[in-house]
């Protein structure tokens, strides 16, 4: 595995994966960075040769399959390739002329990436396979796999808290974009109103800082009654509604890719327009005021999540898509999970 290593290094050598750190930030390499992180990727995989190179996350994508020209530039064994973007964001997502302009050469460097190289693309809802469908990219080589899976024996079903006041929580990152300015102002106005009403915020503030906290989420589902997630983009599928769903709670989030994926209106919670604070405030009142609702669609959402989001599916369809790009490039996979895990500990072609 090789990735930016922040404070989980250790925990990803206890899962049986040789870790190699890679210098580089979320944003803001500026081009020295950027050229400095290709070639160190293309050095990594020049010394691993591996059958299988998956790249998570659309930089690692963009800069991972160039590094992976760089390494098999004239190699006929260059590496099976899948590419998991993760959700396409707010490029896709908002109609102003600059992100509209911003998405073909977004389109032109993927198919350079990973279609010229008959690699599997993966996407995680039917809108963002829309999108990369529409900017060229071959929709046969691509695959829908919904979200990152939930470990359904960690987080499970939980009584709701008891108090005066009804704790809704967000748990994201803590931008703009994630919707925490619209979960506080409609908060603030349900308070004003009388409602005993809180909002609960859990989650970094600075992804590239060290000292940024990251919460233990089942306990914040502890103390919360309601899941709320106000993007203002799509997402892929937010792991953050997956968890809070699996624990048995109702959720409200924006209408956007992603999130429809797992909020169904009426039964697992309430999708709100981006950006309408009336209406993200109205549907936590709702709620808020509706014990029996809340139990009603947590139970459903802990019913889709067993039926669709686990990370036994996850892990089951990422391996299936392995063996179809082993096969693309003529080889015979024996692919091996760790025993008692989901993750996988060895992938090998012979």
């Amino acid at each position: 595995m090789a990735t930016r290593v922040r404070t989980h290094g250790q925990e990803i050598r206890d899962e049986g994966f040789v870790l190699r750190p890679i210098a580089w930030r979320r944003r803001g390499d500026g081009l020295l960075g950027t050229v400095r992180a290709i070639f160190a990727i293309s050095r990594l995989y020049r010394g691993e040769r591996p059958d299988i190179v998956h790249h998570v996350a659309l930089k690692p994508v963009l800069f991972g399959g160039i590094a992976r020209r760089l390494a098999f530039a004239h190699s006929a064994n260059a590496p099976a390739l899948v590419d998991s973007v993760m959700g396409l964001g707010a490029g896709f997502s908002r109609t102003t002329t600059a992100a509209r302009l911003g998405r073909r050469p977004l389109g032109l460097a993927l198919r350079l990436v990973a279609g010229g190289s008959r690699g599997w693309i993966v996407v995680q809802n039917p809108e963002d396979r829309a999108a990369l469908a529409g900017l060229g990219i071959d929709v046969g080589r691509i695959a829908l796999i919904r979200g990152s899976g939930v470990d359904i024996s960690r987080f499970m079903p939980l009584p709701e808290p008891g108090g005066d006041a009804i704790t809704v929580a967000l748990v994201s990152r803590m931008l703009r974009d994630k919707g925490v300015l619209d979960a506080a102002a409609a908060i603030r106005r349900l308070r004003a109103q009388g409602l005993a009403i809180e909002l609960l915020l859990a989650g970094p503030t600075d992804p590239d800082n060290a000292n940024s906290l990251t919460p233990e989420v089942r306990a914040v589902w502890r103390r919360a009654a309601i899941a709320v997630l106000p993007s203002t983009y799509g997402e892929g599928v937010p792991k953050t509604l997956l968890e809070a769903a699996a624990c048995g709670r109702p959720l409200v989030a924006a209408d956007v890719p992603g999130c429809r994926e797992v909020v169904r209106p009426g039964a697992t919670g309430i999708l709100v327009p981006p950006h309408d604070v009336g209406g993200l405030a109205a549907a936590l009142a709702a709620l808020a005021g509706d014990p029996a609702q809340r139990a009603a669609l947590g139970r459903a959402g802990r019913e889709l999540i067993e039926r669709r989001f686990t990370d036994e599916i996850v892990a089951r369809e990422t391996l299936a898509l392995y063996r179809a790009a082993l096969a693309d490039r003529g080889r015979f996979p024996v692919l091996r999970e760790k025993p008692g895990k989901n993750s996988i500990s060895d992938v090998k072609s012979t």
